[in-house]
């Protein structure tokens, strides 16, 4: 079987299965009255992820994929401060950044100064440029 029963699109491997896949394999179960085995076989997927979206509508009333990702990070919950630094020194590079932070007793890895900064598009060229004035071309 290839995954394009009752109309579905063609399940790609190594791809997460589309929301649409899964509520016909969830309604399948629930509303058809077919095994989770039935309905795995049915639509080529695995007995497992089938009985997981099964138990996550019972559970939260919908099939949609969890958030994939790590832990938020450390430097959010001080955006406020660093706007305010960046604010008074625009031309502060990431590494004098990093420093100022340090001087209020928050110590961050320059690694994750820069994400942050490229995160909130305010790496320093960006900041520089919103501070110039745009040139105007005059006629000679």
């Amino acid at each position: 079987m290839d995954g394009s029963t009752d109309g579905l699109p063609e399940r790609r491997r190594g791809r997460a299965v589309g929301e649409d896949l899964r509520a016909a394999a969830v309604a399948a179960v629930l509303r058809e009255g077919m095994s989770i085995r039935a309905a795995a076989r049915r639509f080529a997927l695995p007995r497992s992820n089938v009985g997981n979206w099964v138990q996550r509508y019972r559970e939260r009333g919908h099939v949609r994929p969890d958030r994939k990702g790590g832990k938020p990070s450390r430097i959010e919950p001080h955006r406020e401060r660093i706007l305010r630094i960046l604010a008074a020194r625009p031309g502060l590079s990431m590494y004098g950044l990093c420093d100022a932070l340090a001087a209020e007793g928050l110590v961050f890895h320059p690694t994750t100064v820069q994400r942050f900064l490229r995160r909130h598009r305010l790496d320093r060229e960006t900041r520089l440029a919103r501070r110039q004035p745009r040139k105007r071309w005059t006629r000679r």
